[in-house]
């Protein structure tokens, strides 16, 4: 029998899965319509991204003719998150077209030991799982959630500060060691390092000046210092009114509770909260603080967080957790980690690891602070 022998189910049934193996280069496409065996493979390797989505399309069309498939056909997209975010997504939906955006590392793999791996049997075993995911098999993959543009643009205000802040760590942390290989120990922080710099007034530990080579590098350092110093300034000026409205309004009202500051509440509203969640285990899943445990026959073993997520709001709610034991005394969330650390005495681990779980009952809170306005329990709000 032909591989390739084509059935014949009703039109309304026949869906055309379509996944995309992105590259630099090329994209592999591959086509399947669940009436075969095997899945068709092309290649498009357009240059400009319009003309090579164009170039998918145009695949798209040609194979629905060679199939013989009704006009009106369902055509579902996948393709892998990865450096080309979501642009293709909001494109094929522009046109009408299904999309999905795939987390790469929820596709299950073979474990043998050496597999084969290349581009078309990654495009081939992605719209395989599709197809499978389109009939209820959930577990073939995970589908990302989408931002809107606004959104995702949205993010950039916090993610630039963070980076302009580790700039100017980073140049003030090179120019103070650079000093200290000739035992100078000058304070590179304050504004007045770069005049006495130009002055030549910096010498090195026995009076004598610093090389000229050295000094022409710490020149150029504390030019690049300024900029980013000067650009995260400009940006500390303009970020709260640079907010969207309905971020600006839940950074607010984070912000109104003892714990949490301006910063943070900003980068909570833009990278956490600008989604939906639907129960209290989709946040903690989001940020990846869920614990995960593996239990095999006579194996149990605790093997930590998942890790998945945004690393980010992880390191932000880890770190806003610490701050929230201090200064919500009386919450329920603080009694709960005494309780737990009670008795520990110096053993830092445990304390680690239930800060944690502070961690996720603190996001899980403030997702329901904001959705369902309610306040923590024993939580305390900043004065007016």
């Amino acid at each position: 029998m032909d591989a390739n022998h084509a059935t014949e189910p009703h039109a309304e049934d026949v869906i055309l899965a379509v996944s995309l193996e992105l590259a630099v280069g090329k994209w592999k496409v591959a086509l399947h319509d669940g009436r075969r065996e095997r899945p068709a493979v092309h290649t498009v390797a357009q240059p400009q991204a319009a003309a090579r989505l164009q170039a998918v399309l145009d695949v798209i069309e040609q194979q629905k003719l060679k199939w013989s498939l009704p006009a009106g056909v369902r055509i579902v997209v996948s393709y892998e998150a990865g450096q080309d975010a979501f642009w293709i997504s909001r494109a094929l939906q522009s046109r009408g077209i299904e999309c999905y955006v795939i987390d790469p590392a929820s596709i299950p793999v073979e474990r043998h030991k050496r597999r084969a791996k290349t581009d078309r049997l990654d495009a081939i075993k992605l719209v395989i799982n599709l197809r499978a995911w389109l009939r209820g098999e959930r577990d073939r993959m995970h589908v990302v959630h989408v931002p809107s543009p606004q959104d995702e643009a949205s993010r950039q205000l916090m993610r630039d500060r963070g980076q302009l802040q580790k700039e100017v760590l980073q140049h003030r942390d090179r120019m103070r060691k650079l000093l200290a290989t000739l035992g100078c120990w000058d304070e590179v922080d304050h504004k007045a390092f770069a005049g006495h710099l130009a002055r030549d007034e910096v010498k090195c530990h026995d009076g004598t000046a610093l090389p000229p080579e050295l000094r022409e590098r710490l020149l150029r350092e504390c030019e690049r210092l300024a900029l980013a110093e000067q650009q995260l300034a400009a940006l500390e000026k303009t970020r709260q009114a640079s907010l969207p409205a309905p971020a600006r309004q839940r950074s607010d009202d984070l912000a109104r509770l003892k714990g949490i500051g301006e910063v943070g509440a900003s980068r909570l509203a833009l990278e956490l909260f600008w989604r939906e969640f639907s129960n209290r285990r989709q946040v903690g899943a989001c940020v990846g603080l869920s614990p995960q445990p593996w239990d095999s026959g006579e194996s149990q073993v605790d093997q930590g967080i998942s890790k998945q997520g945004n690393r980010r709001v992880r390191a932000l709610l880890v770190e806003m957790a610490w701050t929230w034991l201090r200064y919500q005394p009386g919450s329920a969330l603080t009694q709960w980690f005494n309780q737990r650390t009670q008795g520990t005495g110096p053993n830092r681990r445990a304390r680690r690891i239930a800060i944690v779980a502070v961690a996720r009952r603190l996001a899980i809170a403030l997702w329901r602070y904001l959705k369902d306005g309610v306040i923590p329990d024993g939580a305390q709000m900043k004065p007016v």
